[in-house]
Protein backbone atom coordinates (compact mmCIF):
# COMPACT_ATOMS: atom_id res chain seq x y z
CA UNK A 1 0.00 0.00 0.00
CA UNK A 2 1.14 2.96 -1.30
CA UNK A 3 1.49 6.28 1.26
CA UNK A 4 -0.80 8.59 1.07
CA UNK A 5 -0.45 11.42 3.78
CA UNK A 6 -3.47 13.55 4.39
CA UNK A 7 -4.00 17.15 6.21
CA UNK A 8 -6.01 15.90 8.99
CA UNK A 9 -6.49 18.83 11.63
CA UNK A 10 -9.41 20.77 11.91
CA UNK A 11 -9.62 24.58 13.02
CA UNK A 12 -9.97 23.52 16.61
CA UNK A 13 -7.43 21.25 16.56
CA UNK A 14 -9.32 17.77 16.43
CA UNK A 15 -8.28 15.65 13.70
CA UNK A 16 -10.56 14.46 11.27
CA UNK A 17 -10.53 10.71 9.14
CA UNK A 18 -10.87 10.48 6.09
CA UNK A 19 -14.42 9.82 6.39
CA UNK A 20 -15.15 12.93 8.10
CA UNK A 21 -16.83 14.79 5.59
CA UNK A 22 -19.67 11.75 4.63
CA UNK A 23 -20.23 11.32 8.52
CA UNK A 24 -21.50 15.07 8.38
CA UNK A 25 -23.38 15.01 5.15
CA UNK A 26 -24.91 11.54 6.42
CA UNK A 27 -26.36 13.64 8.99
CA UNK A 28 -24.41 11.51 12.12
CA UNK A 29 -23.96 12.99 15.58
CA UNK A 30 -20.36 13.96 15.78
CA UNK A 31 -18.64 14.07 19.10
CA UNK A 32 -14.99 14.84 20.69
CA UNK A 33 -13.10 11.52 21.19
CA UNK A 34 -9.49 11.13 21.93
CA UNK A 35 -8.96 14.34 19.98
CA UNK A 36 -10.91 12.96 17.09
CA UNK A 37 -14.07 14.39 15.57
CA UNK A 38 -15.95 11.29 15.68
CA UNK A 39 -19.72 10.21 14.69
CA UNK A 40 -21.33 8.38 18.18
CA UNK A 41 -24.15 7.44 16.28
CA UNK A 42 -25.95 7.69 12.80
CA UNK A 43 -30.02 6.29 12.83
CA UNK A 44 -29.55 5.58 17.19
CA UNK A 45 -27.67 4.01 19.58
CA UNK A 46 -30.24 0.90 20.01
CA UNK A 47 -31.10 0.50 16.38
CA UNK A 48 -26.99 0.31 15.25
CA UNK A 49 -25.99 -2.32 18.41
CA UNK A 50 -28.81 -4.41 17.06
CA UNK A 51 -27.52 -4.28 13.26
CA UNK A 52 -24.98 -5.54 14.36
CA UNK A 53 -25.89 -8.30 16.93
CA UNK A 54 -28.78 -9.62 13.89
CA UNK A 55 -26.97 -8.30 10.58
CA UNK A 56 -24.30 -6.23 9.65
CA UNK A 57 -22.86 -2.85 11.04
CA UNK A 58 -20.55 -0.34 9.56
CA UNK A 59 -17.76 1.21 10.93
CA UNK A 60 -15.08 4.28 10.66
CA UNK A 61 -11.82 3.54 12.31
CA UNK A 62 -9.58 5.42 10.58
CA UNK A 63 -8.70 6.70 14.10
CA UNK A 64 -6.77 4.18 15.41
CA UNK A 65 -2.71 4.47 15.03
CA UNK A 66 -0.69 2.14 12.63
CA UNK A 67 3.23 2.18 13.43
CA UNK A 68 5.49 -0.13 10.66
CA UNK A 69 8.32 -2.28 12.09
CA UNK A 70 10.51 -3.47 9.52
CA UNK A 71 13.90 -5.19 9.13
CA UNK A 72 16.25 -8.15 10.61
CA UNK A 73 15.72 -6.88 14.09
CA UNK A 74 11.85 -6.32 14.07
CA UNK A 75 11.11 -9.72 15.60
CA UNK A 76 13.78 -9.81 18.47
CA UNK A 77 12.58 -5.50 19.30
CA UNK A 78 9.17 -6.83 19.29
CA UNK A 79 9.75 -9.81 21.59
CA UNK A 80 11.62 -7.26 23.96
CA UNK A 81 8.68 -4.63 23.97
CA UNK A 82 5.22 -6.83 24.03
CA UNK A 83 3.60 -9.26 25.90
CA UNK A 84 2.81 -11.95 23.75
CA UNK A 85 4.95 -14.16 22.31
CA UNK A 86 5.60 -12.23 18.48
CA UNK A 87 7.29 -15.79 17.36
CA UNK A 88 3.81 -17.96 17.02
CA UNK A 89 2.07 -16.33 14.69
CA UNK A 90 3.13 -16.56 11.01
CA UNK A 91 2.94 -14.18 7.96
CA UNK A 92 -1.09 -13.44 7.45
CA UNK A 93 -1.59 -13.71 11.33
CA UNK A 94 -2.45 -10.95 13.80
CA UNK A 95 -2.21 -11.48 17.30
CA UNK A 96 -3.51 -9.25 20.27
CA UNK A 97 -0.76 -8.16 22.58
CA UNK A 98 0.36 -5.19 24.70
CA UNK A 99 3.21 -3.21 25.62
CA UNK A 100 3.91 -3.26 29.19
CA UNK A 101 5.71 -1.26 31.86
CA UNK A 102 8.35 -2.15 34.38
CA UNK A 103 5.02 -2.26 36.99
CA UNK A 104 3.04 -4.91 34.30
CA UNK A 105 0.53 -2.19 33.44
CA UNK A 106 0.12 -1.46 29.85
CA UNK A 107 1.41 1.73 28.00
CA UNK A 108 -1.54 0.26 25.53
CA UNK A 109 -3.23 -2.65 24.31
CA UNK A 110 -2.53 -3.46 20.33
CA UNK A 111 -2.56 -5.39 17.41
CA UNK A 112 0.50 -6.71 16.23
CA UNK A 113 0.04 -8.33 12.22
CA UNK A 114 2.63 -10.55 10.93
CA UNK A 115 2.95 -9.50 6.89
CA UNK A 116 6.61 -10.93 6.83
CA UNK A 117 9.31 -12.17 8.82
CA UNK A 118 10.90 -8.76 9.00
CA UNK A 119 8.01 -6.76 8.24
CA UNK A 120 5.45 -6.05 11.10
CA UNK A 121 2.18 -3.73 11.73
CA UNK A 122 0.86 -2.69 14.75
CA UNK A 123 -2.41 -1.32 15.41
CA UNK A 124 -2.50 1.37 18.84
CA UNK A 125 -5.20 3.41 19.94
CA UNK A 126 -5.88 6.35 18.81
CA UNK A 127 -5.64 8.77 21.48
CA UNK A 128 -2.44 7.29 22.42
CA UNK A 129 -0.18 7.33 19.08
CA UNK A 130 2.06 10.20 20.05
CA UNK A 131 2.50 8.09 23.32
CA UNK A 132 2.81 5.18 22.35
CA UNK A 133 5.50 6.06 19.71
CA UNK A 134 7.44 7.68 22.10
CA UNK A 135 7.68 4.52 24.31
CA UNK A 136 8.97 2.21 21.76
CA UNK A 137 11.35 4.79 20.45
CA UNK A 138 12.87 4.58 24.04
CA UNK A 139 13.34 0.94 23.57
CA UNK A 140 16.18 1.33 21.27
CA UNK A 141 14.93 -0.48 18.20
CA UNK A 142 17.77 -2.23 16.76
CA UNK A 143 18.27 -3.57 13.23
CA UNK A 144 15.47 -2.69 12.07
CA UNK A 145 13.09 0.70 10.82
CA UNK A 146 10.35 2.10 13.23
CA UNK A 147 7.65 4.51 11.54
CA UNK A 148 4.42 6.26 12.36
CA UNK A 149 2.49 4.98 9.32
CA UNK A 150 -0.93 6.63 11.05
CA UNK A 151 -1.69 8.92 8.51
CA UNK A 152 -1.24 5.96 5.43
CA UNK A 153 -4.05 4.61 6.15
CA UNK A 154 -7.96 4.54 6.54
CA UNK A 155 -9.91 1.51 8.01
CA UNK A 156 -13.00 0.51 8.44
CA UNK A 157 -15.08 -2.15 10.64
CA UNK A 158 -17.71 -4.72 8.89
CA UNK A 159 -19.04 -6.46 12.06
CA UNK A 160 -22.01 -9.05 12.25
CA UNK A 161 -23.49 -12.25 11.23
CA UNK A 162 -24.03 -10.70 8.21
CA UNK A 163 -20.63 -9.85 7.21
CA UNK A 164 -19.38 -12.47 5.48
CA UNK A 165 -22.35 -12.40 3.30
CA UNK A 166 -22.27 -8.56 2.50
CA UNK A 167 -18.36 -8.98 1.77
CA UNK A 168 -18.15 -12.22 -0.15
CA UNK A 169 -19.72 -11.00 -3.56
CA UNK A 170 -17.40 -8.02 -3.77
CA UNK A 171 -13.92 -10.05 -3.77
CA UNK A 172 -12.83 -13.34 -4.89
CA UNK A 173 -10.56 -13.73 -1.62
CA UNK A 174 -12.23 -16.70 0.27
CA UNK A 175 -13.46 -15.29 3.25
CA UNK A 176 -14.54 -18.75 4.45
CA UNK A 177 -10.96 -19.69 4.87
CA UNK A 178 -9.43 -16.66 6.18
CA UNK A 179 -9.44 -17.83 9.87
CA UNK A 180 -9.90 -15.61 12.85
CA UNK A 181 -7.38 -13.01 13.69
CA UNK A 182 -6.12 -13.96 9.82
CA UNK A 183 -5.71 -11.10 7.22
CA UNK A 184 -4.92 -10.77 3.80
CA UNK A 185 -3.88 -8.55 0.55
CA UNK A 186 -7.07 -9.02 -1.50
CA UNK A 187 -9.13 -6.75 -4.25
CA UNK A 188 -12.66 -6.08 -2.61
CA UNK A 189 -14.76 -4.14 -5.30
CA UNK A 190 -11.96 -3.16 -7.59
CA UNK A 191 -10.23 -1.49 -4.55
CA UNK A 192 -6.39 -3.16 -3.55
CA UNK A 193 -6.99 -3.85 0.37
CA UNK A 194 -6.18 -5.38 3.36
CA UNK A 195 -8.67 -7.57 4.75
CA UNK A 196 -8.61 -8.67 8.60
CA UNK A 197 -10.74 -11.23 10.34
CA UNK A 198 -10.98 -8.89 13.50
CA UNK A 199 -13.20 -6.99 15.07
CA UNK A 200 -13.94 -5.11 19.08
CA UNK A 201 -17.74 -6.11 19.06
CA UNK A 202 -17.90 -10.15 20.02
CA UNK A 203 -19.56 -10.60 16.62
CA UNK A 204 -17.99 -12.06 13.13
CA UNK A 205 -16.72 -9.60 10.96
CA UNK A 206 -13.77 -8.14 9.49
CA UNK A 207 -11.02 -4.75 9.78
CA UNK A 208 -10.43 -3.33 6.32
CA UNK A 209 -7.42 -1.16 5.66
CA UNK A 210 -6.99 0.92 2.57
CA UNK A 211 -5.51 4.04 0.98
CA UNK A 212 -7.17 7.19 2.90
CA UNK A 213 -8.41 8.60 -0.59
CA UNK A 214 -10.21 5.66 -0.96
CA UNK A 215 -11.99 5.85 1.61
CA UNK A 216 -15.17 7.85 0.84
CA UNK A 217 -15.83 5.35 -2.18
CA UNK A 218 -15.12 2.36 -0.25
CA UNK A 219 -17.35 3.11 1.90
CA UNK A 220 -20.79 3.88 -0.05
CA UNK A 221 -19.90 0.72 -1.68
CA UNK A 222 -20.18 -1.05 1.36
CA UNK A 223 -23.75 0.48 2.55
CA UNK A 224 -24.67 -0.33 -1.08
CA UNK A 225 -23.96 -3.94 -0.89
CA UNK A 226 -25.19 -4.74 2.49
CA UNK A 227 -28.56 -2.07 2.79
CA UNK A 228 -30.90 -5.09 1.61
CA UNK A 229 -28.82 -7.36 4.00
CA UNK A 230 -29.52 -4.66 7.13
CA UNK A 231 -26.05 -3.02 6.86
CA UNK A 232 -26.47 -0.03 9.12
CA UNK A 233 -23.47 2.77 9.74
CA UNK A 234 -23.05 2.47 13.23
CA UNK A 235 -21.09 5.09 15.67
CA UNK A 236 -18.86 5.01 18.68
CA UNK A 237 -21.60 4.40 21.38
CA UNK A 238 -22.76 1.53 19.61
CA UNK A 239 -18.96 0.08 19.48
CA UNK A 240 -19.21 0.93 23.41
CA UNK A 241 -21.69 -1.10 24.23
CA UNK A 242 -21.17 -4.08 21.89
CA UNK A 243 -17.30 -4.06 23.28
CA UNK A 244 -18.37 -4.16 26.57
CA UNK A 245 -21.42 -6.90 26.22
CA UNK A 246 -18.33 -9.09 24.30
CA UNK A 247 -16.40 -7.90 28.17
CA UNK A 248 -13.36 -6.13 25.63
CA UNK A 249 -11.35 -3.52 27.74
CA UNK A 250 -11.13 -0.07 26.84
CA UNK A 251 -7.96 1.56 27.64
CA UNK A 252 -7.91 4.70 29.35
CA UNK A 253 -11.41 3.11 31.39
CA UNK A 254 -10.68 -0.32 32.37
CA UNK A 255 -6.96 -0.55 31.80
CA UNK A 256 -4.26 2.16 32.00
CA UNK A 257 -0.87 2.58 33.53
CA UNK A 258 -2.22 1.69 36.86
CA UNK A 259 -3.57 -1.65 36.18
CA UNK A 260 -1.33 -4.55 35.12
CA UNK A 261 -2.81 -7.45 32.24
CA UNK A 262 -3.37 -9.54 35.06
CA UNK A 263 -5.69 -7.78 37.38
CA UNK A 264 -7.49 -6.78 34.10
CA UNK A 265 -7.91 -10.42 32.65
CA UNK A 266 -5.56 -10.36 30.20
CA UNK A 267 -3.06 -12.95 32.06
CA UNK A 268 -3.86 -14.98 28.26
CA UNK A 269 -1.75 -12.46 26.44
CA UNK A 270 1.12 -12.85 28.95
CA UNK A 271 4.10 -14.81 27.60
CA UNK A 272 6.47 -16.54 30.10
CA UNK A 273 7.89 -19.16 27.82
CA UNK A 274 11.99 -19.00 28.31
CA UNK A 275 12.13 -18.48 24.28
CA UNK A 276 10.43 -14.88 24.74
CA UNK A 277 12.53 -13.65 26.31
CA UNK A 278 12.87 -10.98 28.77
CA UNK A 279 10.33 -7.28 28.86
CA UNK A 280 9.54 -5.04 30.99
CA UNK A 281 7.45 -6.08 33.39
CA UNK A 282 7.76 -10.00 32.96
CA UNK A 283 8.74 -10.52 36.38
CA UNK A 284 5.45 -8.78 37.76
CA UNK A 285 3.65 -10.39 35.79
CA UNK A 286 4.98 -13.55 36.34
CA UNK A 287 4.32 -13.08 40.14
CA UNK A 288 0.63 -12.46 39.62
CA UNK A 289 0.01 -15.33 37.21
CA UNK A 290 1.53 -17.91 39.26
CA UNK A 291 0.06 -16.23 43.37
CA UNK A 292 -2.75 -14.13 41.57
CA UNK A 293 -3.15 -10.74 41.79
CA UNK A 294 -4.35 -8.43 44.95
CA UNK A 295 -7.58 -6.78 42.60
CA UNK A 296 -9.52 -8.12 39.56
CA UNK A 297 -11.68 -6.71 37.05
CA UNK A 298 -14.90 -8.18 37.54
CA UNK A 299 -17.83 -8.20 35.56
CA UNK A 300 -21.22 -7.13 37.63
CA UNK A 301 -25.17 -6.71 36.79
CA UNK A 302 -27.50 -4.69 38.31
CA UNK A 303 -30.11 -5.80 39.66
CA UNK A 304 -32.00 -3.29 41.15
CA UNK A 305 -33.25 0.45 38.50
CA UNK A 306 -30.30 2.42 37.27
CA UNK A 307 -27.51 2.13 34.70
CA UNK A 308 -23.93 2.04 36.28
CA UNK A 309 -21.61 4.97 34.96
CA UNK A 310 -17.79 5.41 34.69
CA UNK A 311 -16.36 6.59 38.02
CA UNK A 312 -19.43 5.65 40.66
CA UNK A 313 -18.41 4.23 43.51
CA UNK A 314 -18.99 0.41 44.45
CA UNK A 315 -19.46 -1.05 47.80
CA UNK A 316 -19.72 -4.12 49.97
CA UNK A 317 -21.23 -3.80 52.80
CA UNK A 318 -21.41 -0.14 52.77
CA UNK A 319 -17.70 0.19 52.69
CA UNK A 320 -16.42 1.68 49.29
CA UNK A 321 -14.00 -0.81 47.34
CA UNK A 322 -13.52 -0.04 43.75
CA UNK A 323 -15.57 2.33 41.45
CA UNK A 324 -16.88 1.60 37.56
CA UNK A 325 -14.66 1.62 34.87
CA UNK A 326 -16.94 0.83 32.24
CA UNK A 327 -21.17 0.74 32.56
CA UNK A 328 -23.97 0.78 30.40
CA UNK A 329 -27.59 -0.57 29.64
CA UNK A 330 -26.80 -3.77 27.48
CA UNK A 331 -29.53 -3.29 24.39
CA UNK A 332 -29.19 -6.93 23.40
CA UNK A 333 -28.92 -8.64 26.58
CA UNK A 334 -31.19 -5.94 27.91
CA UNK A 335 -29.89 -5.48 31.22
CA UNK A 336 -27.24 -3.36 33.08
CA UNK A 337 -24.25 -3.78 32.86
CA UNK A 338 -20.46 -2.98 34.21
CA UNK A 339 -16.69 -3.67 35.08
CA UNK A 340 -15.20 -2.69 38.14
CA UNK A 341 -11.96 -3.74 39.77
CA UNK A 342 -12.12 -4.85 42.73
CA UNK A 343 -9.71 -6.92 45.69
CA UNK A 344 -9.09 -10.43 44.71
CA UNK A 345 -11.04 -11.26 47.87
CA UNK A 346 -14.76 -10.19 46.71
CA UNK A 347 -14.51 -10.78 43.42
CA UNK A 348 -16.28 -14.12 43.08
CA UNK A 349 -18.96 -15.00 40.69
CA UNK A 350 -22.59 -14.15 43.01
CA UNK A 351 -20.52 -11.74 45.24
CA UNK A 352 -23.20 -9.20 46.11
CA UNK A 353 -22.57 -5.38 45.67
CA UNK A 354 -24.01 -1.93 45.55
CA UNK A 355 -23.32 0.75 43.33
CA UNK A 356 -23.65 4.47 44.31
CA UNK A 357 -25.83 5.96 41.98
CA UNK A 358 -26.47 9.61 42.60
CA UNK A 359 -26.68 8.64 46.26
CA UNK A 360 -28.86 5.61 46.22
CA UNK A 361 -27.03 2.58 47.03
CA UNK A 362 -28.32 0.32 43.88
CA UNK A 363 -27.83 -3.76 44.59
CA UNK A 364 -25.66 -5.59 41.72
CA UNK A 365 -24.09 -9.10 41.37
CA UNK A 366 -20.39 -9.94 40.00
CA UNK A 367 -21.48 -12.38 37.27
CA UNK A 368 -18.94 -14.64 34.71
CA UNK A 369 -17.86 -12.47 31.63
CA UNK A 370 -18.01 -12.31 28.89
CA UNK A 371 -21.74 -11.48 29.56
CA UNK A 372 -22.82 -11.68 25.43
CA UNK A 373 -21.25 -14.80 23.80
CA UNK A 374 -22.07 -15.24 20.06
CA UNK A 375 -24.35 -18.11 19.01
CA UNK A 376 -22.33 -20.27 16.94
CA UNK A 377 -19.34 -19.24 18.71
CA UNK A 378 -19.91 -19.71 22.79
CA UNK A 379 -16.38 -19.63 23.74
CA UNK A 380 -15.38 -20.01 27.33
CA UNK A 381 -16.74 -17.31 30.14
CA UNK A 382 -14.16 -15.35 32.16
CA UNK A 383 -14.77 -15.39 35.53
CA UNK A 384 -13.95 -13.65 38.36
CA UNK A 385 -12.84 -15.68 40.14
Amino acid sequence: MREARLHLETATGMRKTPLNALHRESGAKMVPFGGWDMPVEYSGLIGEHMAVRKAAGLFDVSHMGEFEVVGPGALAFLQRVTANDVAKIVDGQAQYSALPLPNGAPVDDVIVYRRAAERYLLVVNAGNIDKDFRWLQEQRPEGCELANRSDAYALVALQGPRAQEILQPMTALDLSALRYYHFADAEVASYQVTVSRTGYTGEDGFEIFLEPTLAEAFWKRLLDAGRDKGLLPCGLGARDTLRLEARMCLYGMDMDETTTLVEAGLGWIVSLDEAKGDYPGRAVLAEQKKKGPPRKLAGFEVTGRGIARHGYPVLVHDARVGEVTSGTYAPYLQKNIGLCYLPAGLSAVGTELAVDIRERKVPARVVATPFYKRPDKPGPAITSS
